[in-house]
Protein backbone atom coordinates (compact mmCIF):
# COMPACT_ATOMS: atom_id res chain seq x y z
CA UNK A 1 0.00 0.00 0.00
CA UNK A 2 1.72 3.13 -0.90
CA UNK A 3 1.85 6.06 1.74
CA UNK A 4 0.21 9.76 0.94
CA UNK A 5 2.97 12.31 0.10
CA UNK A 6 2.90 14.99 3.10
CA UNK A 7 5.68 17.87 2.63
CA UNK A 8 7.16 19.76 5.39
CA UNK A 9 8.52 22.82 6.31
CA UNK A 10 10.29 24.66 8.85
CA UNK A 11 10.30 27.76 9.74
CA UNK A 12 12.21 27.56 13.22
CA UNK A 13 11.44 27.78 16.36
CA UNK A 14 12.67 26.01 20.06
CA UNK A 15 12.17 22.59 17.65
CA UNK A 16 14.73 23.47 15.72
CA UNK A 17 17.34 25.64 18.61
CA UNK A 18 20.60 24.06 20.01
CA UNK A 19 23.33 25.41 21.73
CA UNK A 20 25.97 25.18 24.44
CA UNK A 21 28.06 26.67 27.57
CA UNK A 22 26.23 29.63 29.14
CA UNK A 23 24.76 31.39 25.74
CA UNK A 24 21.42 30.03 25.29
CA UNK A 25 20.20 28.10 22.12
CA UNK A 26 18.96 29.26 19.43
CA UNK A 27 17.62 28.07 15.56
CA UNK A 28 20.15 25.70 13.56
CA UNK A 29 18.48 22.97 13.05
CA UNK A 30 16.99 22.02 9.20
CA UNK A 31 13.75 20.33 8.17
CA UNK A 32 16.28 17.46 7.14
CA UNK A 33 17.29 17.56 10.31
CA UNK A 34 13.99 16.92 12.22
CA UNK A 35 12.86 14.64 10.09
CA UNK A 36 15.72 12.74 10.59
CA UNK A 37 15.56 12.49 14.29
CA UNK A 38 12.27 11.04 14.72
CA UNK A 39 11.63 7.53 14.79
CA UNK A 40 9.02 5.76 12.74
CA UNK A 41 8.33 8.74 10.64
CA UNK A 42 9.35 7.17 7.44
CA UNK A 43 6.66 4.66 7.75
CA UNK A 44 3.77 7.16 8.18
CA UNK A 45 4.35 8.81 5.00
CA UNK A 46 6.65 9.85 2.08
CA UNK A 47 8.09 13.29 3.11
CA UNK A 48 9.11 16.52 1.34
CA UNK A 49 11.36 18.47 3.39
CA UNK A 50 12.04 22.20 2.91
CA UNK A 51 13.72 24.46 5.35
CA UNK A 52 11.67 28.09 4.68
CA UNK A 53 13.46 30.00 7.62
CA UNK A 54 15.27 29.50 10.70
CA UNK A 55 13.90 31.75 12.96
CA UNK A 56 12.37 32.16 16.40
CA UNK A 57 8.55 32.31 16.83
CA UNK A 58 8.45 35.92 17.97
CA UNK A 59 10.17 37.25 15.00
CA UNK A 60 7.80 35.55 12.37
CA UNK A 61 5.77 38.25 9.91
CA UNK A 62 3.06 38.76 7.86
CA UNK A 63 6.17 37.93 4.94
CA UNK A 64 6.90 34.62 6.27
CA UNK A 65 3.37 33.57 6.43
CA UNK A 66 3.02 34.57 2.63
CA UNK A 67 5.92 32.65 1.86
CA UNK A 68 4.25 29.72 4.10
CA UNK A 69 1.18 29.48 2.00
CA UNK A 70 2.96 29.72 -1.11
CA UNK A 71 4.52 27.18 -0.37
CA UNK A 72 2.35 24.65 1.00
CA UNK A 73 -0.48 25.71 -2.33
CA UNK A 74 2.60 24.74 -4.54
CA UNK A 75 3.29 21.75 -2.49
CA UNK A 76 -0.51 20.47 -3.06
CA UNK A 77 -0.38 20.99 -6.50
CA UNK A 78 2.32 18.70 -6.56
CA UNK A 79 0.33 16.10 -5.34
CA UNK A 80 0.79 16.81 -1.30
CA UNK A 81 -1.96 15.22 0.57
CA UNK A 82 -1.06 17.60 3.30
CA UNK A 83 1.05 19.68 4.99
CA UNK A 84 3.39 20.40 7.96
CA UNK A 85 4.47 24.01 8.78
CA UNK A 86 7.36 23.58 11.79
CA UNK A 87 7.83 27.11 13.85
CA UNK A 88 8.13 28.17 17.49
CA UNK A 89 5.40 28.29 19.63
CA UNK A 90 5.18 31.97 21.15
CA UNK A 91 3.17 32.91 17.66
CA UNK A 92 1.47 29.49 16.99
CA UNK A 93 -2.00 30.72 17.65
CA UNK A 94 -1.63 34.03 16.01
CA UNK A 95 -0.12 32.50 12.98
CA UNK A 96 -2.17 29.42 12.52
CA UNK A 97 -5.24 31.78 12.68
CA UNK A 98 -3.35 33.79 9.69
CA UNK A 99 -3.27 31.01 7.29
CA UNK A 100 -6.44 28.98 8.24
CA UNK A 101 -8.19 32.79 7.07
CA UNK A 102 -6.69 32.34 4.10
CA UNK A 103 -6.16 28.50 2.90
CA UNK A 104 -8.31 27.77 0.36
CA UNK A 105 -7.36 24.05 -0.37
CA UNK A 106 -9.59 21.04 1.20
CA UNK A 107 -5.96 19.34 2.55
CA UNK A 108 -4.88 19.63 6.20
CA UNK A 109 -2.49 22.40 6.65
CA UNK A 110 -1.20 21.48 10.12
CA UNK A 111 1.15 23.81 12.25
CA UNK A 112 3.18 22.35 15.07
CA UNK A 113 5.97 22.93 17.02
CA UNK A 114 8.35 22.01 20.63
CA UNK A 115 8.28 23.79 24.32
CA UNK A 116 11.39 22.16 24.74
CA UNK A 117 14.53 21.91 22.98
CA UNK A 118 15.82 18.49 21.10
CA UNK A 119 18.90 18.71 23.59
CA UNK A 120 16.25 18.37 26.33
CA UNK A 121 16.20 15.31 28.56
CA UNK A 122 12.58 15.01 27.75
CA UNK A 123 12.39 16.50 23.72
CA UNK A 124 8.57 16.60 22.92
CA UNK A 125 9.64 17.77 18.97
CA UNK A 126 9.38 14.33 17.66
CA UNK A 127 6.66 13.31 18.96
CA UNK A 128 4.81 16.53 17.72
CA UNK A 129 5.86 16.30 14.24
CA UNK A 130 5.25 12.50 13.94
CA UNK A 131 1.50 12.93 14.82
CA UNK A 132 1.68 16.45 13.19
CA UNK A 133 2.76 14.29 10.11
CA UNK A 134 0.15 11.76 10.88
CA UNK A 135 -2.90 14.16 11.14
CA UNK A 136 -1.92 16.02 7.66
CA UNK A 137 -1.87 12.60 6.36
CA UNK A 138 -5.32 11.47 7.61
CA UNK A 139 -8.31 11.84 4.97
CA UNK A 140 -10.73 12.83 7.91
CA UNK A 141 -8.52 16.29 8.60
CA UNK A 142 -9.59 17.07 4.92
CA UNK A 143 -11.64 20.44 4.57
CA UNK A 144 -10.83 21.51 8.57
CA UNK A 145 -8.50 23.94 7.60
CA UNK A 146 -5.42 25.12 9.55
CA UNK A 147 -4.60 22.99 12.51
CA UNK A 148 -2.62 22.62 15.10
CA UNK A 149 -0.92 19.60 16.75
CA UNK A 150 0.60 19.36 20.40
CA UNK A 151 1.16 16.88 22.80
CA UNK A 152 -1.33 14.31 20.68
CA UNK A 153 -3.66 16.67 20.69
CA UNK A 154 -5.42 18.30 17.77
CA UNK A 155 -6.81 22.09 17.67
CA UNK A 156 -8.88 24.29 15.27
CA UNK A 157 -6.45 27.19 14.42
CA UNK A 158 -9.38 29.55 15.30
CA UNK A 159 -9.99 28.07 18.61
CA UNK A 160 -6.32 27.27 20.10
CA UNK A 161 -4.55 29.57 23.05
CA UNK A 162 -1.14 29.11 24.20
CA UNK A 163 -1.71 28.96 28.26
CA UNK A 164 1.54 28.44 30.08
CA UNK A 165 5.26 29.15 29.66
CA UNK A 166 6.95 25.92 29.25
CA UNK A 167 4.92 22.90 30.10
CA UNK A 168 4.20 20.30 27.24
CA UNK A 169 0.49 20.70 27.55
CA UNK A 170 0.77 24.31 26.77
CA UNK A 171 -1.97 24.40 24.23
CA UNK A 172 -5.40 24.26 25.03
CA UNK A 173 -9.29 25.38 23.49
CA UNK A 174 -11.22 26.97 25.38
CA UNK A 175 -15.02 26.72 25.51
CA UNK A 176 -15.34 23.95 22.73
CA UNK A 177 -12.63 21.94 23.20
CA UNK A 178 -9.96 20.08 21.23
CA UNK A 179 -10.87 18.62 17.95
CA UNK A 180 -9.28 14.94 18.41
CA UNK A 181 -6.56 13.20 19.71
CA UNK A 182 -3.60 11.11 18.30
CA UNK A 183 -4.03 7.19 19.55
CA UNK A 184 -1.43 4.67 18.51
CA UNK A 185 -0.24 6.15 15.11
CA UNK A 186 -4.42 7.03 14.30
CA UNK A 187 -6.29 10.99 14.36
CA UNK A 188 -9.27 10.15 16.42
CA UNK A 189 -11.68 13.10 15.81
CA UNK A 190 -14.85 13.65 18.84
CA UNK A 191 -15.20 17.14 17.83
CA UNK A 192 -16.29 19.38 14.76
CA UNK A 193 -15.46 22.00 13.35
CA UNK A 194 -17.06 23.29 9.58
CA UNK A 195 -15.54 26.50 8.11
CA UNK A 196 -15.84 29.88 7.20
CA UNK A 197 -15.14 30.76 3.92
CA UNK A 198 -11.52 31.43 3.19
CA UNK A 199 -10.97 35.14 2.89
CA UNK A 200 -8.82 36.39 -0.69
CA UNK A 201 -4.86 36.63 0.61
CA UNK A 202 -4.02 40.50 0.10
CA UNK A 203 -1.78 41.86 -2.43
CA UNK A 204 1.54 42.18 -1.06
CA UNK A 205 2.29 45.75 0.23
CA UNK A 206 2.65 47.31 3.10
CA UNK A 207 0.05 45.51 6.04
CA UNK A 208 -2.18 47.65 8.05
CA UNK A 209 -0.89 48.64 11.46
CA UNK A 210 -3.39 47.03 13.95
CA UNK A 211 -2.66 48.13 17.54
CA UNK A 212 -3.84 45.45 20.63
CA UNK A 213 -4.92 47.56 23.64
CA UNK A 214 -5.60 45.43 27.01
CA UNK A 215 -7.62 47.97 29.31
CA UNK A 216 -6.30 47.67 33.27
CA UNK A 217 -7.19 48.62 36.70
CA UNK A 218 -7.10 52.41 36.63
CA UNK A 219 -6.86 52.91 32.89
CA UNK A 220 -6.48 56.52 32.31
CA UNK A 221 -7.36 55.69 28.13
CA UNK A 222 -3.40 57.41 27.51
CA UNK A 223 -2.46 54.03 25.32
CA UNK A 224 -5.81 53.79 23.42
CA UNK A 225 -5.84 57.53 22.22
CA UNK A 226 -2.33 57.18 20.97
CA UNK A 227 -3.11 54.19 19.74
CA UNK A 228 -6.04 55.30 17.46
CA UNK A 229 -3.96 58.44 16.42
CA UNK A 230 -0.41 55.75 15.30
CA UNK A 231 -2.69 53.08 13.64
CA UNK A 232 -5.38 51.74 10.84
CA UNK A 233 -7.03 49.84 13.49
CA UNK A 234 -7.29 49.01 17.21
CA UNK A 235 -8.36 45.51 18.90
CA UNK A 236 -9.61 46.83 22.68
CA UNK A 237 -9.54 43.63 24.88
CA UNK A 238 -11.79 44.65 27.39
CA UNK A 239 -12.57 43.56 31.31
CA UNK A 240 -14.92 40.62 31.36
CA UNK A 241 -17.44 40.30 28.60
CA UNK A 242 -15.84 43.38 26.92
CA UNK A 243 -16.09 46.32 29.83
CA UNK A 244 -13.75 49.44 30.68
CA UNK A 245 -13.57 52.08 33.26
CA UNK A 246 -16.56 54.77 32.67
CA UNK A 247 -13.74 57.62 32.11
CA UNK A 248 -12.76 55.12 28.85
CA UNK A 249 -15.73 55.48 27.13
CA UNK A 250 -15.37 58.74 25.57
CA UNK A 251 -11.88 57.59 24.42
CA UNK A 252 -13.60 54.63 23.02
CA UNK A 253 -15.90 57.33 20.87
CA UNK A 254 -13.00 59.06 19.74
CA UNK A 255 -11.41 56.04 18.64
CA UNK A 256 -14.24 54.75 16.47
CA UNK A 257 -14.35 58.02 14.92
CA UNK A 258 -10.82 57.88 13.36
CA UNK A 259 -10.47 54.13 12.95
CA UNK A 260 -12.86 50.44 13.75
CA UNK A 261 -12.38 49.30 17.37
CA UNK A 262 -12.84 45.62 17.67
CA UNK A 263 -13.75 44.93 21.41
CA UNK A 264 -12.60 41.81 22.71
CA UNK A 265 -12.11 40.32 26.11
CA UNK A 266 -9.13 39.92 27.86
CA UNK A 267 -9.80 36.52 30.28
CA UNK A 268 -8.53 34.13 27.30
CA UNK A 269 -12.66 31.85 27.17
CA UNK A 270 -15.92 33.17 26.63
CA UNK A 271 -17.66 35.51 24.34
CA UNK A 272 -17.80 39.05 24.70
CA UNK A 273 -21.70 40.36 25.41
CA UNK A 274 -24.28 42.41 23.52
CA UNK A 275 -26.99 43.61 25.67
CA UNK A 276 -26.25 42.20 29.38
CA UNK A 277 -24.74 45.13 31.15
CA UNK A 278 -26.33 48.45 30.71
CA UNK A 279 -23.46 51.13 32.70
CA UNK A 280 -21.02 53.27 30.95
CA UNK A 281 -17.70 51.54 29.65
CA UNK A 282 -20.60 48.17 29.56
CA UNK A 283 -20.81 46.39 26.47
CA UNK A 284 -23.94 47.99 25.37
CA UNK A 285 -22.28 51.28 26.05
CA UNK A 286 -19.19 50.51 23.98
CA UNK A 287 -21.14 48.69 21.00
CA UNK A 288 -23.73 51.87 20.97
CA UNK A 289 -20.26 54.21 20.34
CA UNK A 290 -18.94 52.02 17.65
CA UNK A 291 -16.76 49.19 18.73
CA UNK A 292 -17.34 46.04 16.98
CA UNK A 293 -17.69 42.72 19.39
CA UNK A 294 -15.13 40.15 18.72
CA UNK A 295 -17.46 37.48 20.38
CA UNK A 296 -15.51 33.90 21.03
CA UNK A 297 -12.37 35.37 18.97
CA UNK A 298 -10.11 36.30 21.54
CA UNK A 299 -7.95 39.76 21.19
CA UNK A 300 -4.86 38.28 19.19
CA UNK A 301 -6.98 36.43 16.70
CA UNK A 302 -9.28 39.43 15.99
CA UNK A 303 -6.47 41.64 15.40
CA UNK A 304 -5.13 38.90 13.02
CA UNK A 305 -8.84 39.12 11.69
CA UNK A 306 -8.90 42.71 11.49
CA UNK A 307 -5.48 42.97 9.57
CA UNK A 308 -6.46 40.73 7.14
CA UNK A 309 -9.56 42.37 6.90
CA UNK A 310 -8.01 45.99 6.52
CA UNK A 311 -6.01 44.89 4.25
CA UNK A 312 -8.60 44.00 1.34
CA UNK A 313 -10.10 47.28 1.74
CA UNK A 314 -13.53 46.36 2.65
CA UNK A 315 -16.00 48.93 4.31
CA UNK A 316 -17.16 48.71 7.63
CA UNK A 317 -20.27 47.05 7.15
CA UNK A 318 -18.45 44.23 5.90
CA UNK A 319 -15.94 44.31 9.02
CA UNK A 320 -18.86 44.16 11.43
CA UNK A 321 -20.47 41.61 9.83
CA UNK A 322 -17.40 39.52 9.21
CA UNK A 323 -16.81 39.22 12.94
CA UNK A 324 -20.19 39.36 13.65
CA UNK A 325 -20.02 35.61 11.59
CA UNK A 326 -16.72 34.62 12.26
CA UNK A 327 -16.72 35.26 16.16
CA UNK A 328 -20.42 33.95 16.65
CA UNK A 329 -19.38 30.55 15.65
CA UNK A 330 -22.80 29.89 15.09
CA UNK A 331 -24.83 28.86 12.22
CA UNK A 332 -25.23 31.48 9.13
CA UNK A 333 -23.00 32.61 6.10
CA UNK A 334 -20.35 35.20 6.32
CA UNK A 335 -20.03 37.58 4.14
CA UNK A 336 -16.41 36.34 2.58
CA UNK A 337 -16.02 36.82 -1.05
CA UNK A 338 -16.33 33.05 -1.49
CA UNK A 339 -19.47 32.28 -0.59
CA UNK A 340 -20.69 29.15 1.97
CA UNK A 341 -21.68 28.78 5.00
CA UNK A 342 -20.76 27.31 8.78
CA UNK A 343 -22.51 26.02 11.43
CA UNK A 344 -20.82 24.68 14.90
Amino acid sequence: MSRPLVALASLGGTITMTGSGTGGVSPSLTAADLVSAVPGLADAADLRATTLATSPGASLGTADMRRCLAWAAESVRAGAAGVVVVQGTDTIEETAYFLDLHWDHDEPLVVTGAMRTPQAAGPDGPANLYAAVITAAEPASRGLGALVVMNDTVHAARRVRKCHTSAPQAFVSPGFGVLGHVVEGRVRYGNAVARHPVLPLPQEGPHPRVAMVETCFDDDGGLLAYAAAQHDGIVLAGFGVGHVPAALAGTVSAATARVPVVLASRTGAGSTARETYGFAGSERDLIARGAIPAGFLDARKSRILLGSLLALGVPHERILAEFGARGAWAQGPTVADSGGSESV
